[in-house]
Order: C-alpha cells, then sequence, then structure tokens
C-alpha cells in the first residue's frame, strides 16, 4: 500500500492548481517509515486524495508530484507514456528547425520532476536531479531503451543540486557505446561539436537555439564581443550572419580551442575570429580603458542565483557587467543580454539592463525579447519552468 503525507489545514491551494511541488512548511505529517524517494500518496488534511509523488526527507521541496490521477501507478510504463508525449513535440521541432540534438524532458514541465534528458544524435544524457528521479532510475532507464533502442545512454547527474535532495554526484555511461570526445550536431545549418562527458550542463547550451539564430539576423557588418562564449556557437552564427570580426572570451583555453574547431568545421574564416582566455568582468574593464570599441556584443554569463538569499549580490553582478558592455558599445550598437537564473524574472531583469544603462550614461531601446526554445516549454502550472530570458538592446 502506498504511504500517504498530509499537507497542512489550507495548504493544498497550489495541488489543487496542479503545481508540482510539496514545500517542507506545507506538511504536516507522513504515515510510517518512507525511504528517500519513494511513492507516496499526497492527501490533504481531512485525508482527501489530491496527488501522486516522490518523498524527499532531506529537501526543502518534500515531495515532487507524478501524476494527479489516482488510478496511475509510477512505473516503466508511465515512463513511456511521458517520454512518448514529449517526443511528440520534438519530433516537431526537429522536422522544423533541421536539428539533431534537442532536450526529450524538461522536467516538471514534462511531468518528470528532477528530470532531465537532453539528446544528441543517438546519445541521451541524462541529469536525475532530485530523490525521485533516482528512487526510479531502473524504470526510467528501461523506459529510455524501450522508447529510444539505437541510442546510448549517459548520466551526467554530476550536479550540485543533487546534494540538497541528499543525493551523490554520479556520471558516466549507462549503457551502449561511450561517447567520443567531442560529437557533431546540427543546429539549423551549423555543426557543433559538444562535448558530453565534461561540457558544461548536459554538453551545451540547448536552450538558446532561438538567440543564437537571432545574433545572426544582427551580425552583419559588425564588430561582435562575445562573453562568456563557452564552445563558441554565438561566433559562429555571427560569422554566418557575415560579421567583420568576433572575439570570443572565455577562461577555459580547452572550450576556446573547441570554438575555434566550431568555426573551421563550419567553413568560416577563422582569420575573422579572435580567441581570448580571459576573466570577462577584467577585460571588459581594459577593453573601457584601451577604448576600444564593439558593434554588437553578447552577454550570457554563467547562472549568478542560486537561492534567494543570493539574488541581491547577484542584481549587482548582472547590472555591472552590462554596465560595462553598454560602455564597449559604438553608436546604434547592439547588446544581447541573458540570464539564465531562474530566480530572476524577466521584468527585474529588464529593470536591472536599464540601470545599467543609466550608469553607462547611454540611451538605449529594447527592440527584442528571448526566452528558451521551445523543446524547453513551460507547463502552465509551473511557471518556474522559465528560467532563460534575454533582450536584444539597441544603443540611440
Amino acid at each position: 500500500m502506498t504511504k500517504r503525507l498530509f499537507l497542512a489545514k489550507g495548504r493544498e491551494k497550489s495541488l489543487l492548481r496542479r503545481h508540482p511541488w510539496v514545500f517542507s512548511g506545507a506538511v504536516q505529517r507522513v504515515d510510517g517509515k518512507t525511504q528517500s524517494g519513494e511513492t507516496i500518496d499526497i492527501c490533504d488534511d481531512k485525508g482527501n486524495w489530491l496527488a501522486r509523488g516522490s518523498y524527499s526527507p532531506q529537501s526543502q521541496i518534500r515531495a515532487r508530484v507524478w501524476t494527479f490521477q489516482a488510478d496511475e501507478s509510477i512505473d516503466t510504463d508511465f515512463f513511456v507514456r511521458r517520454l512518448t508525449t514529449a517526443q511528440r513535440l520534438r519530433d516537431l521541432l526537429a522536422k522544423r528547425d533541421n536539428l539533431d540534438a534537442y532536450r526529450v524532458i524538461a522536467g516538471e514541465s514534462d511531468g518528470l520532476p528532477g528530470i532531465t534528458i537532453d539528446r544528441y544524435g543517438n546519445f541521451l544524457v541524462l541529469q536525475l536531479l532530485s530523490a525521485g528521479a533516482e528512487y526510479h532510475r531502473a524504470a526510467l532507464i528501461l523506459a529510455l531503451q524501450q522508447c529510444y533502442p539505437a541510442c546510448s545512454i549517459y548520466d551526467r547527474s554530476d550536479v550540485a543540486v543533487r546534494k540538497k535532495e541528499g543525493l551523490e554526484l554520479t556520471c558516466g555511461l549507462i549503457t551502449g557505446e561511450t561517447p567520443p570526445d567531442l560529437l557533431a550536431i546540427r543546429e539549423h545549418d551549423m555543426s557543433l561539436l559538444v562535448d558530453i562527458t565534461q561540457g558544461h550542463k548536459t554538453g551545451f547550451y540547448l536552450d538558446q537555439r532561438d538567440s543564437r539564430l537571432a545574433a545572426r539576423k544582427y551580425a552583419a557588418g559588425r564588430r561582435v564581443l562575445n562573453c562568456f562564449s563557452y564552445t563558441g556557437a554565438f561566433s559562429v552564427a555571427a560569422l554566418m550572419g557575415d560579421c567583420l570580426q568576433v572575439t570570443n572570451v572565455d577562461t577555459s583555453q580547452h572550450v576556446l580551442d573547441i570554438a575555434r574547431q566550431n568555426v573551421e568545421r563550419n567553413h568560416l574564416d577563422v582569420g575573422k575570429a579572435e580567441f581570448v582566455r580571459e576573466d570577462v568582468f577584467q577585460l571588459l574593464r581594459q577593453y573601457r580603458e584601451q577604448g576600444r570599441q564593439f558593434d554588437m556584443i553578447v552577454m550570457d554569463p554563467p547562472k549568478f542565483v542560486e537561492n534567494k538569499n543570493q539574488l541581491a549580490s547577484a542584481c549587482r553582478g548582472y547590472k555591472d557587467i552590462n554596465m560595462l558592455a553598454l560602455q564597449l558599445l559604438a553608436p546604434e550598437g547592439i547588446l544581447l543580454t541573458f540570464s539564465c537564473s531562474g530566480l530572476m524574472t524577466t521584468d527585474l531583469f529588464q529593470k536591472i539592463v536599464a540601470d545599467a544603462a543609466l550608469d553607462a550614461h547611454r540611451d538605449i531601446q529594447f527592440i527584442e525579447q528571448f526566452r528558451q526554445a521551445a523543446d524547453h516549454p513551460v507547463s502552465a502550472p509551473y511557471p518556474e519552468g522559465l528560467y532563460l530570458k534575454g533582450f536584444a538592446c539597441r544603443v540611440i
């Protein structure tokens, strides 16, 4: 018999709206001894059934909902159904945008809380970020093998957030072939190299696909600075958009070397590309002192906010780096600026960029808005699924 979690009086409202999380402060009691990740029934204070989810005793998110259907069991067939539904959207996107790499499962927004799965050709890269996801690892892998028989499965659950769930970090081959050091993927008409085993996230920033296409539109005839460039996908897009020159900046020589390979493999002029190993904050100040200017700057930094306590300092960081970028832009220059911090709302980020423009003594217009690509959907009851936001700004 499935164990039960009872909510405190009046704390069922979010579940009635189908939000998939139960926080620790909403829990009245849990019947019996329950394992971390075990499937439990979630009831209101009167015992009325609300949902079925996974229990995580060490997390502030005490339960994550798998299903709001009382007759649905959490087993291999359940994961097959969720995967099949999610794949139909991806099939549409892959055909439309000529993709062989995309996010298969975007956690809660695809009805599989704590689970991220990205596909790179015939490799599936898995991140299990919650106790419930880890508890059902075996059933999920069986479902993946059933739905994707031609694919190898690689684990990249080496993410610090697992510690909040009381889980160890894991990484390595699960089934199939070991991925190559660098795997070529296709995005629109670009060929890009991905490091599945050691790269950021699951190897690549799939969520920025639409923004890279937008960068190509703005790049013609411009001198471009690509900050936090990683493996240079924005730079490949800018070169395909006929930019005059592009400078890639990152602290890792390894990713800069891959960025150079990405330029070469797309038969672009590597002589128009510069690769600078440097701290972005320091280099922007150095460029400012030198009086160097650019016509377009891409500002796509790593996440600055991990929790609410860091939000104020993150706001200062975003403001500082956007101020520096705006000071380096020539008149009518374009800033493409992004935040991937889920706690940073779109409205707050726009205000920060506006304040940065004031401090930089530059007048700007917001001319386009960006968000994560469509293979990273946002479920209506779960607005937290919208984490990536960005703007194209024009200096006037």
